[in-house]
């Protein structure tokens, strides 16, 4: 049963730092894209960042490009969600996600789309207060 698996959330000042990993239990190199995403209260699940399969293609919401870094180290299967400048709009549940199995979509495509994702984990929670 595939497994991923979120850490590195918590409490912090705006304008701080957080990295995000996701370690996910099978081998991922090449062959899926994977996603960040995150829930706040009350609102729907939206796309942060996501990462090609091939790891040469990175996509990342408006609200987020130029603060945070998605990165991926297939040696780990592990990908990281660097997060800087912080906002407190920035609070939710983080999740990283494998996208589906059997997509046939190409290898620099970058699916960020929650319909696109069919494996998620369960989830971190990142907080910005002063």
């Amino acid at each position: 049963q595939l497994q991923l698996v979120e850490s590195g959330g918590g409490l912090v000042q705006p304008g701080g730092s957080l990295r995000l990993s996701c370690a996910v239990s099978e081998f991922i190199s090449d062959y899926y894209a994977i996603g960040w995403f995150r829930q706040a209260p009350g609102k729907e699940r939206e796309g942060v960042s996501c990462i090609s399969r091939s790891g040469s293609s990175t996509k990342y919401a408006d609200s987020v490009e130029g603060r945070f870094t998605i990165s991926r180290d297939n040696a780990k299967n592990t990908v990281y969600l660097h997060m800087n400048s912080l906002k407190p709009e920035d609070t939710a549940v983080y999740y990283c996600a494998r996208d589906r199995s059997g997509a046939t979509w190409g290898s620099l495509y970058v699916p960020c789309e929650v319909y696109e994702y069919d494996y998620w984990g369960q989830g971190t929670q990142v907080t910005v207060s002063s």
